[in-house]
């Protein structure tokens, strides 16, 4: 890219954190890629390697942030995410600096890549790139998917009580679907399995009836070539992979047919085609992220269904175990009374990291969250919480410092949703001018999104910003070993402290106090690039505090290639930081507490912290 290039987009990054938001911590003048505050060692492609996510220079990477967004299954924007290339620079931003994320799930829409069948709308990718350019801009990893909920909103009467997305209006017509109705059902979701108008034309599809998945596959190709030649190099490599199909189901089984022999015969198959069709779009490099039967990890008994791509052998690099979880007893309103508690979802999120484990691949759990209006909405705070506590580890807090080894990988994952336009919206229900939604996600009576606008149009978040804004190993140098935060977030005037620190580490608890804090444990591989964490907002440099066996520092210095701890500004020009951990060394298992709960701390005391958690660390 041409320095007039670079300087424009500066000044567009500094326009927009002028106008709609303040963040701690202020961007560097110099650039080193294509991105403001790069340093050495940004930029690079991801793969997978080893069951994780890793860059060129074998670190491994940890993708956190949210879906971008439900807009996309609305019509009121044309299919896409925003309405301008200006809301997706400011969403960016925000996503950035208020949210803590370094990655979206960018939502693409078939039916409006392919209004007329066998045309591609060159406009609509166009505006889908430069929208998506948006965040790699601001330094955001992106993994587009081509979204569809219920198959097709074109399935669906214009006074129905419920919508879907995805399928453009020439695919339905190409098959003769009974009327579309659900019976008596209290949730959209509910139409998966009861309408039948959803269930043939699913049916259809995965049969490849009416050539309906040829030219979805066709569509799909189109859309990567035309992603990979209108992104430069170093826009590509932020590009993390491609989610081929949102929440995968049959429609209806084949007699004699199961959910397991429906994902080894249909569904992998079906996957095995998309891979083709990305390398010879020029994406041989990067991962499919393939989702087993949506069904595969319900927790409820009732909806369960055997899957998780279990005959698809070892997936290796080029396949990604991708999945979405949600309560549904906690959205239900019935089957869980009371609200989350610490480890809630430890064993569901477990069994996500042994089955990407037993795949020979890495998981991202691409969707997860809970209405944040309705009956349910004060379960949401717990939900939540419980929720980034899986994705971090799969032990408990109660138990975590007697048993960190047992922590696993920590997990990408994007929460549901990331929507500016939340409240705000004008959508015209299935086309019908007298069913105009506006409130929430304006989408079969969902309100999830984190963030929204204010009266004066900047952007601000819905939940606690001690939950979303997290401490998390972004780029790991070596091994994980065991990672936890403590986020102290909020469960209305409630603190939540799932996570103390143990009475036999007196030093470490009066360090911490009541503070928020982190621990990561890694085994270096000697690599020259330092182990990154994202620095939430909450952590002002000034007073954070790093005790580590690489050392200790109060207000950690800026960032050298000889300074053990130090941070760095996070590339994007948004104004987040990192802290940077460097140790060149191999195979020695080394560890990092990061809080924000002390001021001016002792030596005394830092040193008598960083004894206790080495005797701790010699014990793992």
């Amino acid at each position: 890219m041409n320095m007039p290039n670079i300087r424009a987009r500066l000044l567009v990054v500094l326009v927009v954190l002028c106008g709609f938001l303040t963040v701690a911590g202020s961007p560097s003048a110099t650039a080193a890629t294509t991105v403001p505050d790069s340093l050495w060692f940004d930029g690079t492609a991801l793969t997978v390697s080893n069951g994780r996510f890793t860059d060129s220079l074998g670190r491994e990477v940890v993708l956190r942030g949210y879906n971008v967004s439900g807009e996309t299954k609305l019509e009121e924007n044309g299919g896409l995410p925003f309405a301008s290339v200006a809301d997706a620079k400011k969403s960016a931003t925000a996503l950035r600096a208020l949210g803590g994320g370094n990655s979206v799930r960018f939502l693409l829409s078939w039916a409006h890549a392919e209004p007329v069948r066998g045309q591609v709308d060159s406009a609509y990718l166009a505006a889908v790139t430069d929208q998506l350019r948006a965040f790699l801009d601001a330094g955001i990893r992106v993994y587009p998917d081509f979204h569809q909920d219920l198959y097709s909103r074109y399935l669906f009467d214009e006074d129905s009580w419920y919508t879907g997305d995805g399928a453009p209006k020439w695919a339905v017509d190409a098959g003769t679907y009974p009327d579309e109705s659900c019976g008596i059902c209290l949730f959209w979701g509910q139409n998966i399995t009861q309408n039948g108008a959803v269930k043939a034309a699913s049916y259809d599809f995965w049969h490849n009836a009416y050539g309906l998945q040829d030219a979805f596959l066709a569509t799909a190709q189109q859309t990567m070539t035309y992603l990979g030649q209108h992104l430069n190099a170093e826009e590509f490599a932020g590009v993390a992979g491609f989610d081929p199909f949102n929440e995968p189901y049959a429609g209806t089984y084949d007699s004699g047919q199961t959910s397991r022999t429906w994902e080894r015969d249909v569904l992998w198959p079906f996957y095995v085609k998309f891979r083709a069709r990305m390398d010879a779009a020029g994406w041989q490099d990067k991962p499919a992220l393939v989702e087993p039967n949506l069904f595969w990890n319900s927790n409820i008994d009732s909806q369960k269904q055997t899957g998780g791509l279990l005959d698809a052998g070892t997936l290796g690099s080029r396949y990604v175990f991708n999945t979405h979880f949600y309560d549904q007893k906690a959205i239900s309103g019935i089957l869980m009374w009371g609200k989350a508690a610490d480890g809630q979802y430890t064993t569901d999120f477990g069994t996500v990291r042994d089955r990407a484990a037993a795949a020979g691949t890495t998981a991202v759990v691409s969707e997860f969250g809970h209405p944040l209006s309705g009956t349910v909405a004060d379960k949401a705070p717990t939900v939540l919480k419980a929720m980034y506590q899986a994705l971090d580890s799969r032990v408990k807090g109660a138990s975590w410092w007697s048993s960190p080894a047992v922590s696993g990988p920590v997990l990408s994952g994007s929460q549901w949703q990331w929507d500016l336009y939340s409240g705000r919206h004008h959508e015209l229900m299935n086309g019908n001018s007298g069913k105009v939604l506006t409130t929430g996600d304006a989408w079969n009576d969902e309100d999830l999104s984190a963030v929204r606008l204010d009266d004066s149009g900047a952007a601000v978040l819905r939940q606690d910003a001690r939950l979303l804004d997290r401490l998390y190993p972004s780029a790991t140098s070596g091994t994980t070993v065991a990672f936890t935060y403590e986020d102290r977030s909020r469960d209305g005037s409630t603190t939540l402290t799932w996570n103390p620190v143990p009475s036999s580490l007196p030093n470490v608890a009066q360090l911490v106090g009541s503070g928020q804090y982190g621990l990561l444990v890694w085994r270096s591989t000697g690599g020259s690039a330092p182990t990154e964490l994202h620095l939430p907002a909450s952590f002002p440099t000034a007073s954070t505090t790093v005790v580590s066996d690489l050392g200790t520092a109060y207000g950690p210095p800026a960032y050298t290639q000889t300074t053990p701890i130090a941070v760095a500004a996070e590339p994007g020009g948004t104004g987040t930081r990192r802290l940077l951990l460097t140790a060149s060394d191999t195979g020695v298992l080394h560890y990092a507490l990061v809080t924000n709960g002390a001021t001016s701390p002792s030596a005394a005391l830092l040193t008598a912290a960083r004894t206790e958690l080495t005797a701790w660390a010699s014990r793992i």
